[in-house]
């Protein structure tokens, strides 16, 4: 596991228009970054990521089912009291997740370590599916990788195969919020996976969903059967929408029950269903005592998205802290797990799970410790 410079393409911009990669540059920092890329080997990406991300996997499955069972864990995660049979239902019934990704910090050198779980609205989705699989290709093409270079990445058509799997009907709904390009590119490439796997697909704001005899609604007052949301199943919950008998009629994607999984809460409660397992790390809520024992680690509120609010502390000195709006609703405290470092390039490994079936990886980097949305996305293959 290494990385590599690289000289970026120079038609990169028109190989970005060419697939629809219109994020690029974000805020006018750039994003998408290939002055270098990260070489992993088969032996690296099977053992180190594919097999570790398959097992926690299950593990997460596991305490789903283990949660909605107790509802003293359900509060201890601060979701709300009306939100529980809706999610223990979607739990019952079934209701099939899409896709997700675990964010490892690993350097080559022992197990890689669970920082959390982006469970309910990844994003960097097109990105790893084919941004950097269009990367490759031309490498190849050139001259500029090794032949018979390849990447950990069937992302793409695990998606397609998967999509007719979690949709009620022949019409998938996505629905953001619009004004975020990453936000607009991710469902945008989500609708095209749905054509492709021959499903009607329609994109609309979050703000132009309504509701119709207890009914969610497009503009053109159709039902809504399936609903892919890129937005937070807890800002849903809090809203009279998440209260309506609607909610009831309304396959979503991601169901539910991955409202556990995104709430870091479900970290500290990993650790106590597997203590000492290899992949993941000591995590606590704040107020257990046990997390006194954490000299040094990373706290992070219950909610928080993109790295917001996480503070970093070693041995009782602080490393860093980002900003943002979360952290009234309570934190955990993790054990500190330092990112891969290559010239001060902090590095996190998004490994991918679509279905049950892990299938690719992503990567970003950062000047600093925590990965926020602003952090770059660097391309891998494999070698040897």
């Amino acid at each position: 596991m290494r990385r590599r410079r690289d000289i970026p393409r120079a038609d990169a911009a028109e190989r970005h228009a060419a697939i629809g990669f219109g994020f690029a540059e974000i805020g006018g920092e750039p994003y998408w970054d290939e002055t270098a890329h990260w070489e992993f080997t088969l032996r690296e990406i099977e053992g180190g990521i594919e097999d570790p991300t398959t097992d926690l996997w299950a593990l997460c499955l596991d305490l789903v089912d283990r949660v909605i069972a107790d509802e003293k864990r359900l509060a201890r995660l601060r979701i709300p009291e009306h939100a529980w049979d809706r999610i223990a239902a979607s739990r019952r019934a079934g209701e099939p997740s899409l896709y997700g990704r675990f964010d490892l910090s690993w350097d080559g050198h022992g197990p890689a370590k669970l920082l959390e779980f982006n469970a309910d609205t990844p994003t960097s989705l097109f990105e790893s599916a084919v941004v950097q699989w269009t990367w490759l290709e031309d490498g190849l093409a050139r001259g500029t990788l090794p032949a018979g270079a390849d990447q950990f990445n069937s992302i793409h058509e695990r998606l397609i195969a998967r999509l007719p799997e979690v949709a009620a009907g022949s019409r998938l709904h996505l629905t953001a919020m619009t004004v975020s390009p990453e936000d607009t590119g991710t469902v945008a490439y989500l609708a095209d996976c749905a054509v492709a796997a021959g499903l009607e697909a329609e994109i609309l704001d979050v703000a132009d969903i309504g509701l119709l005899d207890d009914r969610f609604v497009d503009l053109d007052e159709r039902p809504i059967e399936t609903l892919f949301k890129l937005y937070p199943w807890e800002w849903l919950f809090a809203e009279d929408f998440g209260r309506s008998p609607a909610m009831a009629r309304t396959r979503f994607v991601e169901p539910a029950w991955k409202a556990i999984l995104a709430n870091k809460g479900a970290m500290a409660m990993l650790w106590d269903l597997a203590p000492g397992h290899p992949n993941l790390l000591p995590t606590f809520f704040d107020d257990d005592p046990r997390r006194d024992g954490l000299s040094s680690h990373a706290i992070k509120p219950l909610f928080s998205r993109e790295g917001g609010n996480v503070m970093l502390v070693d041995r009782g000195r602080l490393l860093a802290r980002s900003e943002g709006s979360y952290g009234a609703e309570g934190s955990v405290v993790q054990q500190l797990a330092p990112l891969a470092n290559v010239d001060g390039n902090h590095m996190v490994i998004g490994s991918w799970i679509v279905g049950d079936a892990a299938c690719g990886i992503g990567l970003r980097e950062d000047a600093g410790p925590i990965t926020t949305d602003r952090s770059r996305f660097l391309p891998h293959v494999i070698v040897g």
